[in-house]
């Protein structure tokens, strides 16, 4: 069995790793370096549970290779969590009950976060249609929806939530 040496910098952290060259990212993330706030779900890149930063740009974890990302940058929920950089979305989020059973949370909170660094407000449906790529079976949509319209409004107010 061959394997590979990878280095990539995760959550701001330089990362050396040797892995096996099939390893999906996600299960790199999870299992070699125990950032578990990404989900494995459907495993075919439909259900977005697995969403993670690589380079700047949201992707499927579970559609990426770990040897794919040799050089790469990731974020994770950890780091981007950790950082304070989505603070305002978490509080709306847990407000307005938009994270019930959590699977789907870390997902939703980096495409939210990527939709409203675009800048602007946007509407219901920009929102929706951003998150088309994120199942959730708890919530109905409804308050995830609210979160976030709450979190770009208060943004262009220059406030918070």
């Amino acid at each position: 069995m061959s394997v590979l040496d990878l280095r990539m910098t995760v959550n701001g952290e330089a990362v050396a790793e040797t892995v096996e060259p099939r390893m999906t990212l996600v299960d790199f993330l999870r299992e070699t370096l125990g950032l578990t706030g990404s989900h494995v779900g459907c495993e075919h890149g439909v259900c977005g549970a697995c969403t993670v930063r690589l380079d700047g740009v949201i992707v499927r974890g579970c559609l990426t290779l770990a040897a794919q990302c040799d050089g790469a940058t990731i974020e994770t929920i950890e780091g981007v969590s950790d950082a304070g950089d989505i603070a305002d979305l978490q509080d709306a989020f847990r407000t307005r009950n938009a994270l019930q059973c959590g699977f789907c949370t870390p997902a939703m909170l980096l495409t939210a976060q990527e939709l409203l660094a675009g800048g602007g407000t946007p509407g219901r449906d920009q929102i929706r249609a951003y998150l088309a790529g994120n199942y959730c079976r708890c919530t109905g949509y409804q308050a995830i929806v609210d979160a976030i319209e709450s979190v770009a409004q208060a943004r262009a107010k220059g406030a918070r939530p």
